[in-house]
């Protein structure tokens, strides 16, 4: 693809729910079409015998066994110190 139509541009705005004016329809337009030339360059790239790369940072999971750790803690305590409750579970307000 050697570059993106007017209209390909309109296409993706309407899909992204963006309204653009003539200037930044052009202007995103031209970056598109460079980013895609940017990424045919890269296709030409030797990439044999280079693997591939995950992460650069080293960081990796730690898993631990699930431990139940009991506070001596029942619910009637708990409903007891919350601010609302119905007396089956604390009450907070509704968040929409």
């Amino acid at each position: 693809m050697d570059s993106i139509s007017i209209s390909d541009v309109q296409h993706l705005a309407k899909l992204s729910s963006l309204s653009l004016s003539e200037n930044e329809t052009e202007n995103l337009r031209l970056d598109l079409t460079r980013i895609l030339q940017y990424i045919e360059l890269l296709k030409e790239l030797d990439t044999d015998g280079v693997d591939p790369t995950y992460q650069v940072t080293d960081l990796c999971n730690i898993f631990r066994e699930d431990e139940i750790i009991d506070y001596k803690i029942t619910r009637s305590d708990l409903l007891n110190i919350a601010p609302d409750s119905d007396g089956e579970s604390i009450r907070v307000p509704k968040v929409l």
